[in-house]
């Protein structure tokens, strides 16, 4: 058996990252579209795989009850685990838990939603801009707040989805709506304990498209991916009372849904 160099080593861990941000990105994701995306061989990418998994940074992914699969034998999907998310996280987590911690203690639990909402309003400002500058469609303002978040490390992209409410790849085919997908969250493991954050992030997605968005699953929660859903008519709701166009906002903003609605949009919405 050949023994690796330390240059050997760091190279594989080089690549092992590699492959790790291109599940994250973009997971589920089968080897070969991994291999596809980085240049290498199908060899490679599964001995990368298989090592990232006995690390427990990654595992396969079972598609949910309801959705379509291919015909033929399946092929594997890799996302990351919860340790997998971790490693890519800041190292600041138990720090931010402590201090929102210290302040649910001496200022009350509104006082840990206040400082969610004004999080998302500060986000709000910043994406806004980019978001106008394409105009008022809301599919066209779902793109550049996905490509937004991306630039901040939250690995989003939009999909749209059909008439029974799943996934495609047919961008011309008829819409319903889409799902802005974030494969990666910065602050996942505080949200996990602060729902809030959770919660004001997506009141701040409707302020920023003009529709009542609905938050079908989360990183914090344990799922692959936060999911949100985007309809096709737009109902208007924001943070500060206007649309994006300045109107005055006619809906009121969205909650993070039950865990029996949860359940349910799930399999109508899963992709």
């Amino acid at each position: 058996m050949v023994e690796l160099t330390e240059a050997d080593r760091m190279e594989d861990r080089g690549t092992r990252n590699r492959v790790s941000r291109e599940i994250l990105h973009h997971g589920p994701v089968t080897a070969s579209d991994l291999a596809a995306t980085l240049g290498l061989t199908p060899a490679a990418v599964r001995r990368h795989l298989d090592t990232l998994t006995d690390q427990g940074l990654v595992c396969t992914w079972d598609p949910p009850e309801g959705a379509p699969r291919r015909r033929g034998r399946p092929a594997r999907l890799f996302v990351l685990t919860d340790a997998g998310h971790s490693v890519m996280s800041t190292a600041y987590d138990d720090l931010a838990v402590q201090l929102l911690e210290f302040l649910a203690q001496t200022a009350g639990p509104d006082a840990v939603r206040e400082f969610a909402v004004v999080r998302a309003e500060r986000l709000a400002q910043r994406y806004r801009p980019a978001v106008e500058a394409v105009g008022e469609d809301t599919h066209r303002r779902a793109g550049a707040l996905a490509q937004a978040l991306s630039t901040d490390g939250y690995a989003a992209s939009v999909r749209s989805l059909d008439e029974r409410g799943r996934a495609k790849e047919d961008q011309a085919a008829p819409q319903t709506g889409k799902q802005l997908c974030q494969g990666h969250c910065p602050v996942q493991q505080v949200a996990a304990q602060f729902p809030q954050l959770c919660e004001a992030e997506t009141h701040a997605f409707s302020s920023l498209l003009g529709v009542h968005v609905q938050r079908l699953a989360t990183l914090a929660h344990g799922e692959h991916v936060c999911t949100t859903h985007i309809p096709l008519s737009a109902v208007s709701a924001s943070l500060d009372g206007r649309s994006p166009a300045g109107r005055p906002a006619s809906a009121p903003g969205p909650e993070v849904t039950s865990p029996e609605e949860k359940a349910a949009d799930e399999h109508r919405f899963a992709s």
